[in-house]
């Protein structure tokens, strides 16, 4: 199966040769590139039954790697388990206009906080209101960058709970098929960010051309902005699904990558605006790279987080009477190993002996890493 580290493998040198990476560009390519291989340094597993010995490379563990999400995503969901409530769950996702993709682009930490900002406070001040719910909730926000084609898309998918704890402390149902108005939410998320983003200081663009930073900002105040909310989920366990493919997800997955042939690369992607068809695109090794860089996050960003009745000063407190009123079993939080994990994972013990099944399995022959002078 082709993979992205191949891409970077075979047109990596070359595309260096033409393009400047920033640190976190340059750090994020480079573990992709030596991911599982003898630069990493690895292990052998010895049957002393059999004496048959498998050879392990070490992950890269970098976050932005296709190969290393796996473990992560079902370490973080086991942890989420815990915070879910007995009610009914909604997606909403918030996109920002692609007319500000360069503004962004230029200042991706400042604006990308901008967007949680924007995103938490628009939901918490309507919920908040009685004439909708007149409830604090509790919502995870998750930041993606792209869209199915690999170009720069910022936006930002939230669950929530369908409900919240009003004034006086009870828990107040949202109805079941219906949160908020989405032209209210358009119309105040838009509102919000470019309110906080005119604030802003940036490093570039309005800087540079003040007038065109203006004219961009009143051409943004006149578009519609689109806000989308799903149906609620059914079951809590539909909600542990939903986060299991966004929370951990990368630009592109290995999987969607049908082909690498004479300086081009074909994969897999979704047509939203046609109604969601399935097709394939076919582009240069070059611009796969460079869209797929797009996507490398600034260094130490959360793109996880948890509002309101999720937050770290309310999970001791609020969420218990959340889950009381609610009737929500308490779950204790049960931190398996990672051999548990990978085990849960493959379905199947990695402590026997593939060839024999014997348990008298061995780890030894650490290798370092190749280091290159």
């Amino acid at each position: 199966m082709p993979e992205v580290q191949d891409i970077f493998n075979l047109y990596g040198e070359e595309y260096l040769q033409k393009h400047k990476l920033s640190y976190v560009q340059s750090k994020a390519f480079s573990a992709i590139s030596k991911c599982r291989t003898a630069d990493l340094g690895g292990h052998r597993d010895v049957c002393e039954n059999c004496g048959s010995t498998q050879i392990s490379y070490n992950s890269c563990r970098n976050r932005h790697c296709p190969k290393c999400q796996t473990l992560a995503k079902e370490r973080w969901i086991e942890g989420q388990k815990a915070n879910l409530l007995n009610v009914g769950y909604f997606h909403i996702v918030f996109t920002l206009p692609s007319e500000l993709n360069t503004v962004i682009y230029q200042n991706q930490k400042v604006c990308y906080n901008i967007l949680f900002q924007a995103v938490s406070e628009t939901l918490q001040e309507l919920c908040a209101d009685k004439k909708y719910l007149g409830a604090k909730i509790g919502f995870t926000s998750i930041l993606h960058t792209w869209g199915q084609n690999l170009c720069f898309h910022p936006h930002i998918h939230c669950v929530m709970a369908g409900g919240g704890l009003n004034s006086v402390g009870k828990w107040v149902n949202s109805r079941k098929k219906f949160l908020l108005p989405i032209k209210v939410l358009s119309h105040k998320f838009r509102g919000k960010f470019l309110a906080l983003l005119k604030d802003a200081k940036l490093e570039f663009f309005n800087n540079s051309n003040p007038f065109a930073f203006a004219d961009l900002i009143d051409g943004c105040y006149k578009k519609e902005w689109i806000v989308y909310c799903k149906p609620p989920f059914k079951t809590a366990t539909c909600v542990v699904e939903y986060l299991g493919r966004y929370t951990h997800r990368v630009a592109i997955s290995n999987n969607r990558i049908l082909a690498i042939k004479n300086g081009f690369v074909t994969f897999r992607w979704r047509d939203y605006k046609d109604n969601s068809k399935k097709k394939v695109m076919t582009i240069s090794a070059e611009e796969f790279i460079r869209r797929f860089l797009m996507h490398i996050l600034p260094h130490g960003f959360m793109k996880i987080r948890h509002y309101g009745l999720l937050g770290n000063k309310n999970k001791m407190s609020k969420l218990k009477i959340c889950k009381l009123q609610t009737h929500t079993p308490i779950i204790q939080k049960n931190k398996l190993t990672a051999f548990e994990l990978v085990e849960k994972l493959l379905g199947r013990s990695i402590r026997k002996c593939p060839d024999c099944g014997s348990e008298r399995i061995v780890r030894c022959g650490l290798s370092p890493p190749i280091i290159v002078n």
